[in-house]
């Protein structure tokens, strides 16, 4: 029988300057920073949208809590989402706590960095999820930008060097020691450096011949910034 389509969490922090995106700041502005760090979001949650998961989840963090966000009240409404709060803890911490309440139905959890990531290949990593305990889908700096699970929490969200170029090699060694099936999801780079953007602005520039864009929110913000000038 087949199973059912997962939940999709977007996992993302409110947009506040000087708190955004912070290692862009010098290359551009904190607004600037910030308003592309809403950008991604936007995006994020309209492929949410496309993939057509069983519910689209917001789990935010802001300063406050996300229930009295307005910036994440209005996302909600706008993108009929729940909104949840990450809590408090270690960055794997907060991502276990976010998806195990839908664990019996399966959740794939994604960041935002990714913004030209298809919505081909979103879809591919939540529909994964349908046939496989653990779905992680690596970022090209070794770490990963979506993880999947369905059932019981694997123990990978504890021990781990949060922000090194090795989680998701430890990742796959702790699944590996705990005789964890998992699948891969596909491979793609994320945007959290200068030179990420100059790369995100080339490879727009090129799709721009022949697709729609995978990012239209962030494509506006980088033409704004003068990074990305081009007739779509």
């Amino acid at each position: 029988m087949r199973k059912s389509r997962p939940a999709l969490i977007v996992f993302c922090r409110e947009p506040i300057a000087r708190q955004a995106k912070t290692r862009l700041i010098g290359a551009i502005t904190p607004a600037a920073a910030a308003a592309l760090s809403d950008a991604f979001i936007r995006d994020a949650l309209r492929k949410a949208v496309l993939v057509r998961p069983s519910r689209i989840v917001i789990a935010a963090s802001a300063p406050d809590g996300a229930d009295r966000s307005k910036y994440f009240r209005r996302l909600a409404r706008r993108f009929e989402a729940d909104l949840i709060d990450q809590g408090s803890g270690s960055l794997g911490q907060r991502m276990a706590r976010s998806l195990d309440p839908f664990a019996s139905s399966g959740a794939l959890l994604i960041g935002t960095d990714t913004p030209s990531l298809p919505t081909a290949l979103l879809a591919s990593s939540l529909e994964a999820l349908r046939q496989n305990r653990v779905v992680i889908a690596p970022s090209l700096d070794g770490g990963y930008y979506a993880v999947g699970v369905r059932g019981a929490m694997p123990p990978i969200f504890t021990g781990i060097r949060w922000g090194s170029g090795i989680v998701f090699a430890t990742t796959i060694k702790r699944l590996d020691r705990a005789a964890i099936p998992y699948a891969l999801g596909p491979a793609w780079y994320d945007v959290d450096r200068w030179a990420d953007v100059l790369l995100l602005a080339a490879h727009l520039r090129m799709l721009a011949r022949t697709d729609s864009s995978p990012c239209p929110t962030t494509e506006s913000v980088l033409a704004r910034l003068g990074v990305l000038r081009h007739a779509r």
